[in-house]
């Protein structure tokens, strides 16, 4: 892999790991349309372990982003442990559905972590998530009260949000579109949905990054490529959450249905053309 190539993808992590446009697809497409050879198994564990390395620069601007948050939460959880006057502040209801909401992915991916990486292999499993999950994103949306904010959020909200999550191991589906959505259906106002699902979205990332810690020691790809794209990913990932919570303001996040529906219907085309 050369530096542009590096470059090209930490890019595309770092946009679409906070998009709900699905990153794991994106980067799938990018390449194949980079052309970066994945004949045998050991070219395609070299890419899995350099989209951990990378995926470590998204988890570090989310971390920066939401640190004050981060610290508040990891403060009252801690506090509220100890204590049971603090385990009826707002905050400690708010961290305990974080750490239950997060515990569904862990459990899901690592079971199925075999399944889903040999689906993560197919581009046809890409177009079908990102078509058919745009369904979803419009629906919530249409079902969305936004009637309730983030502090309001129970241990049931973060259950079911953490479990919508699961849903994201689905190539083409999006992390960050299926809790967002989920959160809209819970009644959250949108920007409490879309907070709430990047800091679910940490720990979500930081065990996949673990687990992918044994592909990314045989990575081939090269120190200074990964490095490189890592660097990229957390810049462009750090832009894109400030981008997201901005946007989500004012935005439907519905608003990206027609990319992903174009993308998909690009990826079904193109999939065809190859196989005639």
């Amino acid at each position: 892999m050369n530096i542009g190539q590096a470059i090209v993808l930490g890019v595309v992590e770092g946009l679409t790991e906070f998009l709900p446009v699905s990153s794991t697809g994106h980067l799938l497409i990018a390449e194949r349309l980079l052309g970066l050879p994945m004949g045998n198994q050991e070219q395609k564990d070299s890419l899995i372990g350099f989209t951990a390395v990378i995926q470590t620069g998204a988890i570090l601007a989310a971390v920066l982003y939401f640190r004050k948050d981060i610290l508040r939460l990891v403060t009252s959880f801690c506090g509220g442990l100890a204590s049971g006057p603090k385990r009826a502040e707002r905050d400690f209801g708010f961290a305990l559905a974080v750490v239950v909401g997060s515990l569904p992915i862990a459990v899901v991916g690592l079971a199925l972590k075999d399944v889903v990486k040999s689906i993560d292999e197919q581009l046809i499993s890409v177009a079908i998530g990102l078509i058919a999950f745009s369904a979803v994103l419009v629906f919530a949306e249409k079902r969305a009260t936004q009637e309730r904010e983030e502090r309001s959020l129970t241990v049931k909200d973060g259950l079911l949000i953490g479990l919508a999550q699961c849903i994201a191991l689905v190539p083409g589906v999006s992390r960050s579109g299926a809790t967002i959505s989920a959160g809209l259906l819970r009644g959250l106002d949108r920007v409490s949905a879309t907070r709430l699902s990047f800091l679910l979205g940490i720990p979500a990332l930081l065990g996949a990054g673990a687990l992918g810690l044994k592909d990314a020691t045989g990575n081939t790809t090269g120190a200074t490529a990964t490095a490189v794209a890592t660097l990229v990913s957390f810049v462009v990932g750090y832009a894109s959450i400030a981008f997201l919570i901005r946007f989500v303001s004012t935005h439907k996040i519905s608003a990206f249905v027609p990319y992903r529906v174009l993308v998909g219907v690009g990826v079904v085309i193109a999939v065809a053309v190859n196989r005639s």
